[in-house]
């Protein structure tokens, strides 16, 4: 499956934004899609990520509360909504997929190419 994540800026502290993750190829739907972020001169972290069928959903606790990860998946698109941003979420946004539901990016055999965020205060 070739995942494509958008949605990314420029936005300031407190407003929001949402990401989509765009997918083709094989059955979306068959994968979980997990969202993973990296800052500049830090690690990939997970954030959030939603079962194949969207009954599920885990979040980081750092964004728990504040993103929502959602998908339609007759439209094979995952979402990250995020909402009260802080400047601490800047990072490159990545979607990714999997046949189980996992924090781990190991656990991800495909991937977007990521897109930034940029919170400012």
């Amino acid at each position: 499956v070739q995942l494509q994540a958008s949605g990314g800026g420029l936005v300031q502290a407190g407003n929001s934004l949402r990401l989509s993750c765009a997918a083709s190829g094989r059955t979306f739907s068959h994968y979980t899609v997990g969202w993973f972020r990296q800052a500049p001169e830090k690690e990939r972290e997970f954030v959030a990520l939603i079962s194949w069928s969207g009954g599920m959903t885990y979040y980081t606790d750092s964004v728990r509360g504040r993103f929502t990860a959602s998908r339609d998946n007759a439209k094979n698109t995952g979402y990250l909504q995020m909402n009260s941003l802080k400047p601490e979420d800047t990072a490159v946004y990545y979607c990714a997929a999997s046949f189980g539901s996992s924090w781990s990016a190991k656990d991800y055999n495909y991937w977007g190419q990521g897109t930034l965020v940029t919170v400012s205060s």
